[in-house]
């Protein structure tokens, strides 16, 4: 495996780890981004370092893409998803995925060209999917309903 990614040529090695983080405003909207040379709207997050937990993973990712500083005792452990990769075709998404506040308007920085607030609300319908938008945003909203 490097960098989160596992690089055996077989369909159970097309295999991406990542952390993610689902960030509400108080108004319930969350927070998306799309990394450059991308088309894909997502949560914050991204592959962990070695030695590196899901937690702290997200942390220093949401850090490093929006400038967004959490404290670890925020982060409110949602479960896991094996979903489709948005930016991988033919690779399969395994998300650690956490909830967080958000009460400052983040920024993007790093490898993000753009951020979006989204309402989740509008992500419960299966038969509209947006393109635009991530596999695993959706997948949030159908396993966790009160993150809408």
């Amino acid at each position: 495996m490097i960098g989160g990614v596992d690089q055996r040529d077989s369909p159970a090695g097309r295999v991406i780890s990542v952390s993610a983080v689902v960030l509400t405003r108080p108004d319930g909207a969350v927070v998306t981004v799309r990394k450059r040379g991308t088309s894909c709207f997502m949560h914050p997050g991204g592959k962990p370092e070695p030695g590196e937990s899901a937690a702290e993973a997200a942390l220093r990712e949401v850090g490093e893409e929006i400038g967004l500083r959490l404290a670890p005792e925020v982060l409110e452990p949602l479960g896991h998803v094996r979903t489709a990769a948005a930016n991988e075709p033919g690779f399969t998404l395994l998300a650690d995925v956490f909830l967080a506040p958000c009460a400052v308007d983040p920024q993007p920085a790093a490898e993000i060209e753009e951020l979006r607030w989204i309402d989740p609300r509008q992500l419960s319908a299966e038969e509209q999917r947006d393109p635009e938008l991530a596999p695993l945003l959706y997948d949030c909203v159908r396993m966790w309903p009160h993150t809408a």
